[in-house]
């Protein structure tokens, strides 16, 4: 490959992010390369997502696998080097705020490749957090930033990004969405995990509350606590999956522990939810269309979008199971109409800025 677009990807975030991009490029015949870097190496997490959400197979797969972040970061950029070195295209695209979107990011601009960042401009003003550092360093090396959201458009200018490289184009997490929305079966889901018709789905997997055992053992008492006023759906990620079971939670009443589940049977489940408990970015999202309620176990969040629209409230652990039984209740209420250009149409938008900027770079 000389020319043409180069996907980069490594986990089911950047997988429901990319889906309606290349979707949208291969409309109009635009020459695309898919490299999977490995980072989520489960196939629960990975394998299905591209059958579910009809990507094409990787051109490469890279089974960079776990690690720690300097070590995984390392592999991904050797990895990459000798990729991008060899399929030399016009553009590199990335997604999200993962340590392939940084590695790539890094690789392409040491090599000369120019950047495209899919998800640009989310501020958690949290440097504690791994992929705050990702995300404000992968903006700086863009050469086309698309932004979800206006406060993003808002951050980049405060940062002194040339406004002609951000483009807002809407949430390509939410075109996935919607594409299938048809397919989200909750009944279904619920029936398939032995649920009660009103449940709520939890899933944490943010180093803050899983890493640090003391931070693990809070949030196992919060869901347990939690539990006691709604039965929970816990799809456990395999990064939290130790930590959470040592602090108890696989004993609790009312936890139901899931093995991790694909893009469809997870997004049934959330649909159906009563309330969804996370530290997901992209979950927060997901509910906010959706309309379901949703406590986001933080104390930031990159996607204050959410909040504002009044679907999605940030808790502290001893903040949970009150908040849980507010909303139980029927003290949250939804808007009718979603955030600005959530609207299923955000892939075809980025398509047309690629397209445009690939013709006037040819």
């Amino acid at each position: 490959m000389t020319g043409g677009v180069l996907h980069v990807v490594g986990t089911r975030p950047n997988f429901v992010k990319a889906a309606p991009v290349i979707a949208a490029l291969r409309t109009v015949g635009c020459e695309q390369v898919l490299v999977h870097t490995g980072q989520h190496y489960d196939a629960r997490l990975s394998d299905v997502f591209f059958r579910q959400l009809d990507l094409p197979e990787p051109d490469t797969h890279l089974g960079v696998g776990s690690g720690s972040h300097a070590r995984q970061t390392a592999d991904l950029l050797v990895a990459l080097e000798t990729e991008l070195t060899a399929r030399a295209p016009a553009l590199t695209v990335v997604y999200g705020d993962v340590n392939s979107t940084l590695a790539a990011a890094l690789v392409a601009a040491k090599l000369g490749i120019p950047l495209a960042h899919v998800e640009a401009g989310l501020r958690s003003f949290d440097m504690a957090m791994p992929e705050e550092v990702n995300r404000r360093l992968v903006d700086q090396l863009a050469e086309l930033l698309f932004a979800t959201s206006p406060e993003a458009v808002g951050h980049l200018a405060r940062e002194g990004v040339d406004p002609g490289r951000v483009h807002f184009v809407g949430n390509p997490m939410i075109d996935t969405l919607l594409t299938h929305l048809d397919r989200l079966d909750p009944a279904a889901a619920r029936a398939a995990h032995g649920l009660p018709e009103r449940y709520g789905v939890v899933t944490l997997h943010r180093p803050a509350n899983v890493d640090d055992p003391e931070a693990a053992r809070a949030a196992a008492r919060a869901l347990t606590e939690a539990a006691a006023h709604l039965d929970l759906a816990v799809p456990l990620h395999p990064r939290g999956v130790t930590a959470l079971r040592t602090a108890g939670l696989a004993d609790a009443p009312g936890v139901h522990l899931l093995e991790p589940l694909g893009y469809l049977e997870f997004m049934s489940l959330v649909r159906g939810a009563a309330a969804v408990v996370t530290d997901s970015g992209g979950v927060q999202e997901e509910t906010t269309v959706l309309g379901v309620p949703c406590l986001t176990l933080r104390t930031t969040t990159e996607r204050p979008i959410t909040v504002t629209h009044g679907t999605n409230r940030l808790v502290r652990p001893e903040e949970l199971a009150p908040a849980l039984h507010k909303v139980l209740v029927g003290a949250a209420s939804t808007p009718a109409e979603g955030p600005p250009l959530w609207d299923g149409k955000s892939g075809p938008r980025i398509a047309r800025v690629l397209t445009h900027w690939l013709e006037s770079h040819d």
